[in-house]
């Protein structure tokens, strides 16, 4: 009696170890059928091939095998499936890749973090997987615009494109490698100035579009004089600081009402390094 309660123990194991391997089995094709490198739980479900209760234990048991990771609730990645930049959107759909990491892939810098940056009106924590970081930075859905979709199918992205990558930068210069980077990016970016005044005035920051205006016309940027123009409209009386956040002694520079607290020979020298 006994050996006949191992024997069937050990048939009821053997079946169970391969009911599960046909389940993943069939998980792994439908992902390569669809074509599903990152994925969550309502996609799958939409595909009508599998019950609520398999796809939980599909998934979980690709996730001990190590064939998944989990991104965050609901949201899953093939562990080989590096592609980033589609990753990170894919965890904050309303908004794209910016700041730093756009500014590098813009070829504006050759510095780049070792995180992605992703910009969303969600808040999120930052997540890291291995050796990949994903740093989402919160902003009001106002500035949500000025992306470019790169990429095909199930492995598309948007980024922010030039000129919003720079003025995003210039918004909030700490995700961004601070000034050294971002004088730097805006020197060795080819703008146009019809894109500039829409972005800018979309913005909401004064103070933002003083310093890039003091900028495109102390770098003598070309074909950018619509944009001096606009700038010089709305800057207002006020004096804003050139650097954010930096000392608040400087040149007074009265076109733009700014203080330099960056001099000016270090600025030209930040520009052309």
């Amino acid at each position: 009696m006994v050996n006949k309660c191992i024997i069937f123990a050990f048939i009821y194991i053997l079946l169970h170890i391969f009911t599960m391997a046909e389940l993943q089995r069939k998980f792994i094709r439908m992902l390569d059928d669809y074509g599903y490198d990152v994925f969550n739980f309502d996609m799958i479900r939409k595909t009508n091939l599998f019950s609520e209760s398999n796809i939980t234990t599909a998934i979980r048991s690709l996730l001990k095998t190590g064939y998944l990771e989990h991104l965050e609730k609901g949201k899953y990645v093939r562990s080989s499936f590096s592609e980033d930049y589609v990753i990170a959107n894919f965890m904050a759909s309303d908004g794209g890749i910016a700041y730093w990491t756009a500014l590098n892939a813009h070829g504006l810098t050759e510095q780049f973090a070792n995180r992605t940056f992703i910009q969303t009106a969600m808040r999120k924590k930052r997540i890291s997987k291995g050796s990949r970081h994903f740093e989402f930075i919160q902003v009001p859905e106002y500035k949500l615009f000025g992306y470019k979709n790169y990429g095909y199918g199930n492995h598309q992205y948007k980024m922010t494109d030039v000129e919003k990558t720079i003025i995003d930068c210039f918004d909030l210069p700490q995700y961004a490698g601070w000034y050294q980077e971002i004088i730097k990016g805006l020197n060795n970016a080819k703008l146009y100035q019809s894109k500039m005044i829409k972005y800018c005035n979309r913005m909401k920051n004064i103070s933002l579009i003083k310093r890039l205006g003091f900028l495109i016309d102390f770098l003598e940027k070309p074909n950018m004089e619509k944009f001096i123009e606009y700038a010089q409209s709305v800057i207002g009386k006020n004096y804003s600081l050139f650097e954010i956040g930096g000392d608040k002694t400087g040149e007074y520079c009265s076109k733009w009402k700014l203080v330099l607290n960056i001099p000016k020979d270090e600025i030209l020298e930040i520009a052309n390094s």
